[in-house]
């Protein structure tokens, strides 16, 4: 998403030129591009595919829209085994029209998650619960902070069901660094995300999550508690940015690359 100007075969390409080794997709690109061709594609790069994004939205009340949810979230799984990644990321998606809820929300997605743990495990693809920062609550994610992800995360195994940490959402929490190693003590760290906050943030707000090291996040910090909590795996740049889309996709992950040196190992 970092560089979703891109087409699928020009990322490939720039990562490997780079010596980027993995990539996280997501799902409408994938989708137009083909799974099983996306699949092929990265895999005669030599690239791994970290985490498929995103499932989730799993709040909604109505029985016919719920079935459709679980229906694509199965999809989702099928589509991230085919791309040979063991980790879907999920959005847990926020409140219905007209509901104040939070608390009946997670509850659907905690009943959801029941329906869905177990198919993903089939296939061999851990679901992982990105908590958003609070602004997101009512229109995308009533998850906000890693406390819940977790107690969401705990009713189940877990290797079927874990956490996304995303540094753009939890920078601003100081309960997070002991809800990392919680999670880290109990293998739930399925993913971990860099991204910076910079201000003013733009209108609409999603698409403003700031290029590394232009922002108010220790991004070094945030990485020293996550790696002092076991993690050992992929480190994803996850920016949502209409001012890098609209540059040169490979100037920009050229710049990314050079900003995670620089910011964050």
């Amino acid at each position: 998403m970092t560089v979703k100007q891109l087409s699928l075969p020009e990322l490939a390409d720039a990562c490997v030129e780079l010596g980027v080794p993995g990539v996280g997709l997501w799902r409408e690109p994938v989708q137009a591009y083909g799974v099983d061709a996306a699949a092929k594609l990265v895999r005669g790069a030599g690239l791994s595919v970290t985490t498929l994004c995103r499932g989730g939205f799993l709040t909604a009340v109505e029985p016919a829209a719920r079935a459709a949810a679980l229906a694509d979230n199965r999809r989702a799984v099928d589509e991230a085994a085919a791309l040979g990644t063991d980790t879907l990321v999920l959005v847990s998606g926020g409140l219905p029209a007209g509901s104040k809820d939070l608390r009946g929300a997670r509850e659907r997605i905690a009943d959801a998650l029941g329906e869905l743990a177990p198919y993903a495990a089939e296939r061999g693809v851990r679901l992982a619960i990105e908590p958003l920062h609070p602004m997101f609550a009512a229109d995308r994610c009533v998850v906000s902070t890693l406390a819940q992800a977790l107690d969401l995360a705990e009713r189940f195994p877990a290797d079927q069901v874990g956490v996304t940490l995303d540094t753009y959402h939890l920078w601003w929490d100081d309960a997070a660094p002991a809800g990392i190693a919680r999670a880290g003590a109990a293998g739930r760290i399925h993913t971990f995300q860099l991204a910076d906050w910079t201000v003013p943030l733009p209108e609409g707000v999603l698409n403003g999550r700031g290029q590394l090291g232009d922002g108010a996040v220790d991004l070094r910090e945030w990485k020293g508690y996550v790696e002092a909590a076991g993690y050992t795996g992929p480190i994803e740049v996850e920016l949502f940015n209409e001012d890098l889309w609209a540059r040169d996709g490979r100037a920009v992950l050229a710049e990314t690359a050079a900003r995670f040196v620089a910011h964050a190992l």
